[in-house]
């Protein structure tokens, strides 16, 4: 999604937008919108918002000081100029929220939401591959899923948009329900539902019914996409009904799926797969390992047909699929005396995800080395955490992982039921188990790391991708 010749916001349009008034010189057009000062670039609205622990109004002379085209504020901080650039408003995050949707409004552009409890962003980028070559494509970057991260990816698109895609996420009930409506996707997309914010939801099914949100958003005519091969599909499906949505498209490899696996050459490096999406016969390759993988390429393509577009260069696309940084992206790493291939899966983590990261790494072939799984904590699993912990003792088992490494307190008990020769190095935290893993790294092995957010994976792996020893010797 490179930058426009064509703004993206006039001053009328943004005060409009945000009912607004104007103070100090009025806005330049604006080609982007931003909420974060150190990220911003020249000609962005900065948005202050009011968080738990910043208050964006403490960056706003930063922001204009950088060029930003304005600045929507709910207040003048007192360290700014008379000339200064800004919108005022009554709240900021509302402000936000007007703006996303006076950009659905003005689109004629075919849109795609995408949830579920594991699988939202690959999908969203596969299906963001998938469309971009087609048409002018807009999609939501990273992770941004939350209250600011979707009205602040609607407030990015263009008006000349043709598909637009966007991830929804939540861990508590209720929070779907608001973003759908100002998403308003012609097409939902619930990748699956399994175990994950147990902490907050008394079990599975209530998980089912807060994924279910996402139908609220759906206008009439439009469709859902669900996993026929999900425990929770016909809960799903009901709840899709209830909505008035009446297309339902389904994805699996159950033979009552729109979208059917027939065969799959699951490799070390790639997927080789033969499918059924409706009245089309497909054979593509998926560029990436996993299972998971697959059947989320499945409901891209399901998504695909409802949206009208093109269904052989869609699969045709899918190929170009690199995977998603944190999310099973794959990079050689420096060790000492050659390199090792680094699985990077430390975004985040749930019991699913890590049987699925497992899987794959099963599924590698190391040149002359091993395979190395390092795992964090999986938070927010509430009383059922540490039988789920010691639950991926078999999957690890049925991998053929050959050593585990583990950090936290939740991950010592999977460590603590190991077999002795599968047992790594535990420590307290990801920081602390850096240094010990880079050391016993060897040339060919495969390392696959993982834990939730919480966990900061990234501690391990940030360190590994700088490819030296001797980026923890300085630590």
């Amino acid at each position: 999604m490179k930058r426009r010749d064509t703004p993206l916001w006039t001053a009328p349009e943004l005060v409009a937008a945000v009912r607004g008034r104007v103070a100090g010189e009025p806005p330049r057009p604006a080609f982007g919108v931003s909420i974060d000062s150190r990220s911003l670039e020249p000609d962005d609205i900065f948005i202050a918002l009011h968080g738990p622990h910043q208050d964006g109004h403490a960056h706003v002379a930063k922001a204009l000081a950088n060029g930003a085209a304005a600045s929507i504020v709910s207040r003048i901080p007192d360290d700014l100029p008379g000339e200064a650039r800004l919108v005022i408003v009554e709240d900021t995050q509302r402000a936000l929220e007007d703006l996303g949707a006076a950009a659905r409004l003005r689109t004629a552009a075919r849109v795609a939401a995408v949830t579920g409890s594991v699988g939202k962003t690959s999908t969203k980028e596969m299906l963001a591959l998938a469309l971009s070559c087609q048409a002018a494509t807009h999609w939501s970057v990273g992770s941004y899923n939350n209250l600011w991260g979707v009205p602040l990816s609607l407030a990015r698109m263009p008006h000349d948009t043709s598909y637009g895609i966007f991830e929804i996420g939540m861990n508590h009930a209720g929070e779907i329900t608001p973003l759908t409506r100002q998403v308003r996707p012609d097409v939902a997309i619930i990748t699956n539902v399994e175990a994950v914010h147990l902490e907050f939801f008394s079990g599975v099914e209530a998980i089912a019914d807060a994924k279910a949100e996402i139908f609220q958003g759906v206008p009439a005519g439009g469709t859902a996409i669900l996993n026929r091969d999900n425990a929770q599909f016909a809960r799903l499906e009901a709840a899709a009904r209830a909505a008035s949505i009446e297309t339902i498209r389904t994805f699996g490899q159950d033979a009552h799926s729109y979208a059917r696996l027939m065969q799959v050459d699951l490799r070390s490096d790639s997927s080789e797969i033969e499918a059924r999406i409706g009245p089309h016969h497909l054979v593509y390759r998926l560029n990436q390992p996993g299972l998971h993988l697959v059947m989320n390429s499945l409901a891209v393509l399901a998504a695909v047909d409802a949206l009208g577009a093109d269904m052989a260069l869609a699969a045709e696309s899918l190929e170009r699929f690199g995977g998603v940084t944190g999310r099973g992206k794959r990079l050689a790493i420096s060790v000492a005396g050659g390199t090792a291939m680094l699985i990077d899966e430390s975004y985040n983590a749930s019991p699913a995800s890590v049987r699925a990261a497992l899987a794959v790494l099963g599924r590698s072939e190391p040149e002359h080395g091993r395979r190395i799984a390092v795992l964090g904590d999986m938070r927010e699993l509430g009383a059922s955490a540490v039988s789920l912990h010691q639950a991926l003792a078999q999957p690890i088992l049925d991998a053929g992982i050959d050593l585990v490494f583990a950090c936290g307190p939740l991950m010592r008990t999977l460590h603590d039921s190991l077999p002795a020769a599968q047992r790594g190095l535990w420590a307290e935290t990801a920081a602390a188990l850096a240094a010990p893993l880079a050391t016993a790294l060897e040339p060919g092995d495969v390392v696959m790391v993982k834990g939730s957010l919480g966990s900061k994976m990234a501690d391990i792996v940030t360190p590994l991708i700088a490819g030296s020893a001797a980026a923890w010797d300085k630590k």
